[in-house]
């Protein structure tokens, strides 16, 4: 590659990487993760990748290499988990992978007795807790789209209590024929920063379809068949950890099992008040104050705090139990504490408020952009275009204008809005 400026590289790919629908603004920190992942060479193409998944052939128009050099680079890349390999059903489309999901989780289940692993996740902690930026720029305005978002546990719901297809993991799982098993990035992250052990399995993460395929084709996970998936499901259940998987309707990729004491989604909403980080399910969890006996399991179960125990209300009966449970509103609805109910008292049921799961991968990351100011970059995807960057500019300036978001963002716009998108995406 002769493209290799002598000035700064890595602020050039720090620039880069904060255009995803995932923020990631420079930091000290930052500048210490991107130069240990990243070598020079990687850094300089990686900035002049489209915003958009592209193919090898228009990679090679755009930056003017031969596809023959290219194409090493691209698959050593994905190897990193730093670029993704999309397969569209005729070729592999190539995409900068962003922050979540993406080069934190991949860089993690990485395996290898040369891998600085303790340095990864000291930085990766550092920059997404130590620093306040990164949570305050993806969530601090009250962005409400995120990657992931919460399944309730089936049997934690109440009776009659209706559920659809996309939230069950039963049904999730039911509907692919390929899966993959690997290490849980959170927890080996945690184990590195020299944590306490975690009783949960290192080797939790599945993913099914498209993302099972991409983790075990660039070494990620192995694979694994239908029958080890639900035996993996039904250990969480009995371990009582929070189901997550991807925040879409259609064609979720993967499905984390997460524990109170390593899971990050779980650390960021409980440090930080910020719930769109995890997104909820369309259920919470609801009290029974007559059958409550104040044991204050559920309490211990809740990863997140959401479920706390109160005193009794002044003239209760007197063989009312000193605490009763009661919920948060903001409850994820993953029903982990009615798994620990002894008597019922606690069952998920239909959210008041609709929740909002986009429909597939498309109108996530199209809101995710909205949210972020980021939405420019998949109009206008050349990041060495001149021209390209005065029009990104432009329309990201009118976008950021309040009415014209909220507009957009709004239920009357969106679904149009979207419609709209995908008829020009083709």
């Amino acid at each position: 590659m002769g493209h290799i400026v002598g000035k700064d590289i890595y602020r050039k790919l720090g620039r880069r990487l904060d255009q995803a629908p995932v923020r990631t603004p420079w930091t000290p920190v930052f500048r210490e993760l991107v130069e240990s992942l990243y070598s020079r060479p990687e850094a300089e193409i990686v900035s002049r990748l489209p915003y958009r998944p592209a193919s090898l052939a228009r990679i090679g128009r755009m930056l003017g290499e031969p596809e023959a050099v290219l194409r090493p680079m691209l698959e050593g890349l994905c190897s990193k988990g730093l670029v993704l390999d999309i397969w569209d059903g005729r070729q592999y489309l190539y995409m900068v992978s962003p922050i979540v999901i993406g080069f934190f989780e991949f860089t993690m289940m990485r395996t290898g007795p040369d891998l600085p692993h303790v340095r990864w996740a000291e930085l990766f902690q550092a920059y997404m807790f130590g620093e306040k930026d990164f949570l305050h720029a993806n969530f601090g305005d009250g962005q409400r789209t995120s990657v992931m978002r919460a399944l309730p546990h089936e049997e934690a719901l109440g009776e009659h209590v209706e559920i659809l297809d996309y939230e069950k993991a039963s049904a999730l799982i039911e509907d692919h024929t390929e899966f993959s098993l690997g290490l849980c990035s959170c927890r080996h992250e945690k184990h590195h920063l020299g944590h306490a052990p975690c009783p949960t399995p290192m080797e939790t993460c599945t993913s099914m379809g498209t993302g099972a395929r991409f983790l075990i084709r660039n070494g990620f996970a192995k694979p694994i068949d239908k029958m080890q998936m639900r035996d993996i499901l039904a250990r969480s259940r009995d371990e009582g950890l929070v189901l997550s998987a991807d925040n879409v309707r259609r064609d979720a990729g993967f499905i984390c099992h997460c524990c109170g004491c390593c899971c990050n989604l779980l650390q960021g909403v409980r440090d930080t008040g910020y719930t769109g980080i995890l997104v909820t399910s369309s259920f919470v969890a609801v009290v029974d104050e007559n059958l409550c006996i104040g044991c204050g399991l559920c309490a211990k179960a809740c990863p997140v705090s959401f479920a706390t125990m109160r005193a009794k209300a002044p003239g209760a009966a007197p063989r009312t139990p000193a605490k009763v449970a009661q919920v948060d509103p903001s409850c994820l609805g993953c029903g982990v504490c009615a798994l620990k109910c002894p008597t019922g008292a606690l069952k998920l049921h239909p959210r008041p408020n609709r929740v909002h799961h986009p429909e597939d991968s498309f109108e996530r990351v199209m809101l995710q952009a909205l949210e972020r100011d980021t939405f420019q970059t998949f109009l206008f995807d050349n990041p060495e275009s001149r021209t390209q960057e005065f029009m990104r500019a432009l329309v990201g300036g009118f976008l950021k204008l309040p009415p014209i978001k909220r507009a957009l963002l709004g239920e009357k716009l969106r679904s149009r809005f979207l419609s709209a998108l995908r008829r020009l995406a083709g």
